[in-house]
């Protein structure tokens, strides 16, 4: 059978599960770094191909701005596998900014390693977001949009952990 070409941008969307709430994450289903982001290879005219983030694709593409490679994607959901975007800034998950008010946001948000940063979210090991976003992307590709299921795995739940109630 004869393979059927589709655009780069058919081929991302692809990789995308949207959840049903205006306010609600894409989810980015495809290729996961072992950083816990995604990864999308684009091509590149005379050079080959190259990896980029889902989320700076999905931003530019909704967009149509060009980011520079100095400019950051911030996720006000704090997801790494969520690629929503929106020209309004309301409804938009990501939105441009410096490494500064990347890291005051990640202060502000608890998510860095300090004395008094809560235990559960103290700097999380590099291969622990790893296995929460590839635990995300494989409940999400395999079940769909199924809250309890992204739930537990964006907490590092398994599957087979009973609850408390």
């Amino acid at each position: 059978m004869a393979a059927v070409n589709i655009s780069e941008q058919e081929r991302f969307w692809r990789h995308v599960v949207k959840g049903p709430d205006v306010h609600d994450c894409w989810i980015w289903t495809g290729a996961v770094s072992d950083d816990g982001y995604g990864r999308f290879w684009v091509d590149v005219p005379g050079r080959g191909q190259r990896s980029v983030r889902p989320s700076r694709y999905a931003y530019q593409d909704v967009t149509g701005e060009a980011l520079t490679s100095s400019t950051l994607l911030l996720h006000s959901c704090d997801v790494p596998l969520c690629v929503h975007v929106d020209v309004d800034a309301a409804t938009s998950h990501l939105a441009p900014g410096t490494h500064r008010m990347n890291m005051l946001d990640r202060a502000q948000r608890g998510r860095h390693s300090n004395r008094w940063t809560t235990a559960p979210y103290r700097g999380l090991p590099r291969a622990e977001r790893a296995r929460r976003s590839h635990d995300l992307r494989d409940a999400v590709k395999a079940h769909g949009w199924d809250p309890d299921r992204i739930r537990r795995a964006l907490n590092g739940i398994g599957p087979d952990q009973p609850t408390l109630w």
